[in-house]
């Protein structure tokens, strides 16, 4: 690809960013957010418009329906969301916790996947929120991210901690993160014995976190010999609509 179709791209893709950040906003706004002149910002916001990535009224800009259908086909491992979308609802609602798949992006601890719980107002958790690495789950996929990964500030000596994780397959967080709240994640691995994400349970401060981590390895379990079986296909599904 050229130089100049590069540019292009990283011009949409700043763009993108941008009303992702803003929610809505007009031109001159996401020019200067984006660091594009306003007529090239202009340009390329008519072509997204028109490919339906991008919607315009009134003269305001908002992410458009084509980004949300191609947004919901991803998901950190091949069929992986669809499989786990019976089980993590499941587990959501016998002990009223807020389950999360997630994966490591940009350093930051993302939820691929989502049930809400009883702490919905507390800590609301929908696809694509990100967290500090030193959460529960975070601290999951740095304890079994190859050395060199960049991730997120990890306090503590941080070596021990990994061992401890990966020796008792699980990290607590205990309202380390936000006060009166406590979460605890395992591993989850895919069929060939990787870690590809991690399967979280926030809940209320006070609740038996080694109790939660028994119900979430059941659930891992659960999810990866969902994987090991074969089908004609598998597609991601709407976790957390």
């Amino acid at each position: 690809m050229s130089n100049t179709g590069r540019g292009v791209l990283a011009g949409a893709f700043a763009l993108l960013n941008s009303i992702e950040e803003a929610g809505e906003a007009r031109l001159a706004a996401l020019a200067a957010a984006s660091g594009l002149p306003k007529s090239s910002a202009h340009r390329l916001l008519e072509q997204l418009v028109e490919l339906g990535a991008v919607e315009r009224s009134g003269g305001v800009y908002r992410m458009g329906p084509r980004i949300f259908r191609l947004g919901r086909t991803w998901q950190p491992y091949p069929g992986l969301l669809a499989v786990a979308d019976g089980a993590v609802r499941r587990l959501a609602e016998a002990t009223g916790a807020t389950v999360t798949v997630c994966v490591l992006h940009e350093g930051r601890t993302m939820a691929a996947a989502a049930v809400q719980g009883e702490i919905a107002e507390l800590v609301p958790v929908e696809p694509g929120v990100t967290w500090p690495a030193s959460t529960a789950a975070g601290k999951v996929l740095t304890a079994w991210t190859p050395p060199g990964t960049p991730v997120g500030p990890l306090s503590g000596p941080w070596r021990r901690t990994a061992s401890d994780i990966r020796e008792r397959g699980v990290a607590f967080d205990r309202e380390e993160v936000v006060p009166g709240v406590c979460c605890a994640a395992v591993p989850l691995y895919g069929p060939h014995g990787r870690v590809i994400a991690s399967l979280a349970s926030i809940v209320p401060a006070g609740r038996d976190l080694n109790a939660m981590a028994e119900n979430l390895n059941r659930t891992a379990r659960a999810i990866r010999d969902g994987l090991r079986r074969p089908t004609p296909r598998r597609t991601a599904a709407p976790l957390g609509s």
